[in-house]
């Protein structure tokens, strides 16, 4: 009779041994054992179970087997193993199989075994060949996953109109956007690049995968700035997405200038170049739209490979050049700039003259009233201000306060004291900043008339500011020292839909704090 221990050790090999190598023992033990003797082993196997995972469990002092001793490794002799973690990264470019028993068993969820399954090739029972000719990618999928991920993949597989196809083209979509459109499939998980959120974001409304997309547009929200706004508005027009679409207004908006001064303004359709120049609430001078309009037009003829001639821009641009309100220009604009770009014609010059300077204004093609622009909003955060006899002196010193705000805005300048004792000319640097990081820096002068009244300096170009986040507004002030400071500071102030927040900085060097001190006013775009 075989003894306990010895009986333990067969039933602990048993249990590990791959299906096929059991299979193939058996066979062998068939052949050297009678009948009887089979018969007798059958009925002592069946009270073997127990045993096993009691020594698994209890009495095995093996080392645990962990995924780097049951996946196979590509380099036995210098890698130390893959672990399950680098064992997904690799699913992303591999289409690895999985030939050791029990994977199963590593994962206790079943989310983590579909994850296994994410671009891998065991089990498939369909496979996608991704991407336009002469890029694509052949990617692996199990139906049944993405028939319960996507409503379109349901239909395609187990529909009234189903095809059984083993092979699927995909031509319009790509393939790094399918593959986070898969990834989210089988791993729940939202893998979002830069470079690739727009095609995923398309692969999601195209598949109806609604969750990956409110991600896809929440991520490019959060990335949205006046470099890339131009573009995203065309795309978000285009994928139907209004709150994508009102964000991209308000950067275009407020930061006008620098968005039509971008490389992505030029890459927009025709469609978008007319909404930009129809946009009553523009912020920005009209020739930097004339100059902006042209550099489309310049990109446009190259796509439509037309010659870089005045003649195949003005015709590129059509009715879109009207637009463009030439009258409302400064006059030096016009005469220094669209007057002799070539655009126009000899009539069309002349006409615009007349109209700056005759009393009876001839008929014109383009608009001539001036755009309204944005009004911009103030935030006073004292409750009242005073001077004192002993001066309010600055000697290059920084006056500096932070703040927060809990919607996106832009901050265009900030609001200044003057004199306490009649008219007086400050030099002012001002800075906005975030975390040490400058954002914004102007330096220019105003002139106070001796009124308690604040005296807007402005940045360049407004300045993006996200929300929940400290910023920090400083100023350098040169000039009459007798001025006023604000005192009954508020920490907290509503100012229409947007509530900031002050607290003191480190930066302040000269007294301004919440409770009193400088920079009275916060002027921004919301």
């Amino acid at each position: 009779m075989v003894d306990d221990k010895e009986r333990n050790m067969k039933c602990l090999t048993f249990f590990l041994m791959l299906p096929e190598t059991v299979k193939n023992r058996s066979k062998k033990s068939s052949k050297k054992t009678n009948p009887s003797s089979s018969s007798s082993s059958s009925s002592s196997s069946s009270k073997l179970p127990p045993v096993c995972y009691e020594i698994i469990t209890l009495k095995t002092k093996k080392k645990k087997k962990m995924a780097a001793d049951i996946f196979p490794r590509k380099k036995p002799a210098s890698s130390s193993g893959t672990t399950v973690q680098q064992y997904h990264q690799q699913n992303l470019s591999n289409n690895n199989l999985i030939p050791a028993p029990n994977w199963q068993g590593l994962y206790p969820t079943i989310r983590e075994r579909n994850a296994v399954m994410f671009n891998n090739d065991l089990m498939a029972d369909v496979h996608f060949v991704v991407g336009p000719p002469g890029g694509t990618q052949r990617l692996p999928g199990h139906k049944y996953v993405l028939a319960v991920g996507s409503s379109v993949f349901h239909a395609m597989f187990y529909g009234e109109l189903a095809e059984d196809k083993d092979e699927i083209r995909i031509p319009d979509v790509d393939p790094a956007a399918f593959l986070a459109m898969l990834k989210y499939i089988y791993c729940d998980e939202i893998d979002l690049a830069a470079d690739t959120v727009l095609a995923t974001l398309y692969a999601a409304k195209k598949y109806i995968v609604p969750h990956l997309a409110r991600a896809c547009v929440n991520f490019l929200e959060t990335s949205l700035s006046a470099k890339n706004a131009c573009v995203l508005l065309s795309q978000s027009c285009l994928f139907e997405e209004p709150d994508l679409t009102q964000r991209c207004w308000e950067v275009i908006d407020a930061q006008a200038e620098l968005a039509l001064k971008s490389e992505g303004f030029c890459d927009i359709d025709f469609q978008t170049l007319e909404s930009i120049l129809r946009r009553e609430t523009l912020n920005a001078k009209e020739i930097v739209v004339f100059e902006a309009a042209l550099n489309w037009a310049e990109v446009e003829c190259q796509r439509q490979d037309l010659a870089l001639s005045i003649e195949n821009k003005r015709k590129v641009l059509g009715k879109a050049l009207y637009l463009i309100r030439i009258p409302t220009m400064a006059l030096d604009d016009f005469a220094n700039g669209a007057a002799q770009s070539g655009v126009l014609t000899l009539n069309e010059t002349n006409d615009i003259f007349l109209w700056y300077t005759a009393a009876k204004k001839p008929e014109l093609q383009f608009v001539s009233k001036a755009r309204k622009g944005l009004v911009p909003q103030r935030c006073h955060r004292f409750q009242s201000c005073a001077y004192r006899s002993n001066q309010w002196r600055y000697r290059g010193r920084c006056d500096s306060i932070q703040f927060a705000v809990d919607k996106r805005v832009f901050i265009a300048g900030f609001g200044l004291y003057g004199s306490s004792c009649g008219s007086a000319e400050y030099s002012a640097k001002i800075e906005l900043k975030r975390q040490g990081a400058v954002l914004g820096q102007s330096l220019s002068k105003y002139f106070s008339d001796g009124s308690s009244s604040t005296f807007p300096v402005w940045f360049e170009h407004p300045v993006q500011v996200e929300p929940d986040t400290f910023y920090t507004a400083s100023v350098i002030l040169d000039g009459s020292e007798l001025s006023y400071f604000g005192q009954e500071g508020m920490t907290e102030v509503q100012c229409g839909k947007v509530t900031v927040q002050f607290q003191c900085s480190s930066d302040s060097t000269n007294g301004t704090g919440v409770q009193g001190g400088q920079i009275p006013e916060l002027i921004f775009y919301a």
